[in-house]
């Protein structure tokens, strides 16, 4: 009989505790690195100068600049990292991961560099020459312009010469030659022996 006293007090003991709801803070989810998730849509700039309209031959259009998407963003399948642990079994092994090309790092390697540094003296020695082939080639402008004057100068003292020469011939040619006879225009007397007067009188 005695348990029978112990049930109602253990209905009571329930009854009298609310059942209190307890809130633990949870941390916020990780942040998501977009660029190990998706790849960038790769946009590219194009520089237009001054163009005429391919359809209307009255318009111009004025230097502006074109962007294009080149290619449009996608998700990244592969993982973030390029070595990945991938469970078989029990056993963890590294697989490697292809990326995509075109958001590779350049492999840098002695032989790139040695190639990299011979070119950016080629292009060096190229700029010194093309500065000496430019200011040999000012100078030879310079030249061709004077003799080009020099030439202009020449043919005009031929002209010169040659004027000259035939005022001088023709001054010979005056000296060297006896005097023409003059013709009288007047009603002078003639001479008693001139032949208009032994002709007799008719």
């Amino acid at each position: 009989m005695k348990t029978y006293y112990f049930i109602p007090l253990l209905f009571l003991s329930a009854c009298s505790s609310t059942p209190r709801l307890a809130l633990r803070p949870q941390s916020p989810p990780p942040a998501v690195n977009d660029s190990t998730v998706r790849y960038p849509e790769i946009v590219r700039a194009y520089h237009f100068g001054r163009y005429a309209d391919p359809n209307d031959d009255l318009l111009m259009h004025e230097q502006h600049v074109v962007y294009r998407v080149e290619e449009n963003t996608r998700w990244d399948l592969h993982p973030a990292t390029d070595l990945h642990p991938a469970t078989m079994g029990n056993n963890a092994v590294t697989v490697p991961v292809a990326r995509d090309v075109a958001f590779a790092p350049v492999p840098v390697n002695d032989a790139i560099l040695a190639e990299v540094n011979s070119q950016r003296l080629a292009t060096a020695q190229i700029m010194v020459q093309a500065q000496t082939l430019s200011s040999a080639l000012m100078e030879f402008q310079t030249a061709l312009q004077q003799t080009r004057t020099n030439l202009q100068e020449t043919a005009l003292l031929r002209v010169t010469v040659s004027d000259m020469q035939k005022r001088l011939d023709a001054i010979v040619a005056a000296q060297v030659s006896p005097p023409a006879p003059t013709m009288s225009t007047t009603n002078a007397a003639t001479d008693a022996l001139s032949p208009s007067n032994t002709l007799p009188a008719w």
